[in-house]
């Protein structure tokens, strides 16, 4: 059975990726989480990640790390990964790509927690255009596919790739216009979310370096997460 590492549920939007690719798409697996450390995470994540960074897949005790590494390899060996029509999975690979690489402000500026709510400070010109991308990307793809996922009727692993981004938009109030605004709720609805949220909420653990980054982003107004 594959090993997926991940971190903290509450934090961790590169481990949402595919923890809730491969939960909906029944591909089985065995969860193990490593809390973030204050600071690299790289001498504690070295012994099963190369790259001592999460999430990392171990398949009979072969590594592959790097979330598009990682989708790849499954869609080698498991349907449903990717589109089935060449098109929808170009188109798919590209925004899923685009999402690997750019949305920087996005990134900086609403670091995931998803236990919090945050009324966030003025936004930059950066962050306005990152939303502003995200909403043109999302509305072409619902348009093109006929939705109700990005690149048609079955989530796959472009959707999974925007899964944080659904968690970004209700701690931080983030809207978007025509289909694309519907989105976020759709992807938050689905098991596979409710369940990462559920054990998000659950957690105990504060990294102080995480905690700073959604305090610099604007005001705390509601801590919904466990209390030690």
């Amino acid at each position: 059975m594959y090993v997926l590492h991940i971190a903290n549920k509450n934090y961790s939007s590169w481990s949402l990726r595919l923890w809730v690719l491969m939960r909906t798409l029944d591909i089985p697996f065995e969860e193990r989480l490593t809390p973030f450390p204050t600071g690299s995470s790289w001498n504690l994540y070295r012994p099963f990640s190369p790259s001592g960074r999460v999430p990392c897949l171990v398949d009979e005790g072969w590594a592959v790390w790097d979330s598009l590494a990682i989708v790849e390899y499954l869609a080698e060996r498991h349907h449903g990964v990717w589109p089935v029509e060449a098109k929808a999975r170009a188109w798919a690979r590209s925004a899923a790509a685009e999402m690997h690489s750019s949305f920087t402000a996005l990134r900086n500026l609403c670091p995931m927690s998803c236990g919090l709510r945050i009324e966030p400070f003025a936004m930059s010109d950066a962050l306005k255009h990152d939303l502003f991308r995200l909403g043109d990307l999302w509305n072409d793809g619902l348009a093109r596919f006929g939705g109700p996922f990005l690149a048609g009727e079955h989530f796959t692993a472009v959707d999974a790739f925007f899964a944080p981004v659904a968690f970004r938009a209700q701690s931080y109030g983030l809207s978007f216009e025509g289909a694309a605004a519907d989105y976020p709720a759709r992807l938050l609805d689905l098991p596979a979310m409710r369940e990462w949220y559920e054990a998000g909420l659950a957690e105990t653990w504060r990294e102080p370096d995480h905690e700073a980054e959604v305090r610099a982003a604007g005001t705390i107004t509601r801590d919904l997460r466990a209390t030690a």
